[in-house]
């Protein structure tokens, strides 16, 4: 062979590569590309590049196609676009669903390609992140008992939390798409997004109903209603910013603490606001994200499930730099009254925390759970032991701040009977089995309205002893606080509690706990 004829088979060798690359990168072609700009979505790749800082994205599996004949030149990438990149400066693993290709429905070589993504980030200890929008498995690929029967599915969405999982979901996203969401630590819906078990197509055949693929599994159902929405997003844009924040919080994997970050200048200037914040009157209503705003590094407050169970708020926060976990009342819902939602929110959060070395801070203000017919028939009690018993597991370190009323059971889930490591009351907590006022009625079956007098008697024998002071006496808190020294509070907290014999990890042993129930 001469040079001339090496030189001419390696310029093929060129082209040909170049055309197959091409091919693979035009995804499902220039129409379908194109209604996506016409509709305002993001294609997957232009997801992918947002996801990871520019140039640190290198793909793996670009020329992978179907394993049918018949679909090799119309399946580029199988409709997945896996790889890894450095999301602000840290390593990470993406699954992008490509709609453009056969709906990113999914067949043997894209879950091959999906197994060895999701190995790989839990071998080296990195984040998954799923770009989720898949119409499902594909048909023709798994029907009947031989496509049933060549699956192995023993460990694919097993969760022990040992590196995060981060979902977005942006279109109809079904099959594993909504399956890898559901078992994430943490899921964006972008407005317009449906996810579900199956189409409202094949419901509607199923039951003979029409469906409304909105109520179905919109992003308001699963933000308001099932709570798998830990936030929402109007565009493509927001909703992977909001994956990048996310992360930012987190370790890379669970034998890490959490990433230090500079604090914000001015973080607690304004604690001077708390002795007037927060109205000394129990049935006065405020805004707890106040209160946070006020006592943690500036800004650094990231809401998890801001539409569901509202009336307990929980959040990923800073305090120092470090990343903390806030559980908070809200008595601008419900009067801060604690429903069946708010404790499978709770719950869920305790989860996220100890299996990612989060320390967890209570700020307690509230009247205790809700009662009644809707509660129980929610499983309420349930789920209220479930919550004492995910508590009781936690091993993170964990703070409490009593700021004013705190009743009943809910005093041992917020944090209380020596549920937490460092525990601390405002002067003007009001501690008891049960609010004064109502304890009257239930003994002695008076009300202020009838008969004045015998209740004001009354509700000073059931509220004695219930002050900051009296649960100090018998070390039920550790500290009675000025409010403006909340910060400083936790601040000590952080240092006098850190794991040092492990470097801050904890023993994770809420990391098989189910991810939505």
């Amino acid at each position: 062979m001469t040079i001339d004829s090496v030189g001419a088979e390696s310029s093929t060798l060129e082209e040909r590569h170049a055309e197959r690359r091409n091919a693979a990168l035009a995804m499902g072609g220039p129409k379908k590309l194109k209604q996506r700009v016409d509709a305002g979505q993001l294609n997957a790749r232009e997801r992918v590049a947002l996801l990871f800082d520019v140039g640190t994205f290198r793909e793996s599996g670009l020329f992978a196609t179907s394993a049918v004949p018949a679909d090799h030149n119309r399946t580029p990438a199988d409709g997945k676009i896996t790889g890894t990149g450095d999301i602000s400066g840290r390593p990470a693993a993406v699954i992008a669903y490509d709609f453009t290709v056969k709906g990113a429905s999914s067949s043997s070589v894209s879950n091959k390609k999906m197994q060895h993504m999701k190995d790989l980030a839990l071998r080296t200890g990195v984040p998954a992140v799923y770009l989720a929008e898949s119409t499902g498995v594909r048909m023709p690929d798994v029907m009947g008992g031989m496509g049933m029967g060549s699956g192995n599915d023993r460990t694919r969405f097993l969760r022990r939390r040992e590196n995060p999982w981060v979902s977005a979901v942006f279109g109809y996203s079904f099959g594993s798409a909504a399956w890898h969401s559901v078992s994430s630590d943490f899921v964006v819906f972008r407005k317009g997004a449906v996810m579900a078990v199956s189409s409202p197509g094949l419901v509607s055949r199923a039951t003979g109903q029409d469906v409304d693929a909105q109520e179905l599994g919109g992003w308001k159902t699963h933000a308001q209603i099932t709570g798998i929405a830990d936030a929402v997003a109007d565009t493509d844009e927001e909703a992977i910013g909001l994956v990048r924040k996310f992360l930012s919080y987190l370790p890379a994997n669970n034998q890490e603490a959490p990433p230090l970050a500079p604090v914000p200048a001015g973080s607690g200037s304004r604690v001077d606001e708390l002795r007037t914040l927060v109205p000394t009157s129990p049935s006065k209503v405020y805004d707890m994200r106040k209160v946070i705003s006020c006592i943690a590094d500036d800004d650094s407050l990231f809401e998890l499930k801001s539409q569901y169970g509202k009336s307990l708020i929980t959040g990923l926060t800073r305090f120092g730099g470090r990343t903390v976990g806030v559980i908070a009342n809200n008595p601008m819902f419900k009067g801060g009254a604690i429903d069946a939602d708010a404790c499978d929110k709770a719950t869920s959060f305790l989860v996220l925390c100890d299996s990612y070395n989060i320390p967890i801070l209570f700020l307690v203000d509230q009247p205790g759970f809700l009662i009644g017919l809707e509660a129980e028939r929610n499983k309420i009690a349930g789920k209220v032991i479930n919550w004492m018993n995910a508590l009781s597991l936690v091993t993170v370190p964990k703070f409490t701040v009593m700021l004013r009323k705190n009743y009943g059971q809910a005093f041992v889930n917020m944090g209380g009977s020596e549920t937490a490591d460092a525990v601390a009351a405002w002067w003007s907590a009001e501690v008891s089995f049960m609010d004064p006022r109502s304890a009257v009625g239930v003994v002695y079956g008076v009300d202020a309205e009838s008969d004045p007098e015998t209740f004001q008697a009354r509700y000073e024998e059931m509220a004695r002893e219930s002050t900051a002071y009296d649960i100090a006496r018998v070390y039920g808190v550790h500290e009675v606080i000025d409010p403006v020294d909340t910060r400083e509070f936790v601040l000590h907290a952080l240092r006098a509690n850190f794991r040092h014999r492990t470097n801050g990890v904890g023993e994770h042993l809420l990391s098989n706990w189910p991810t939505s129930y």
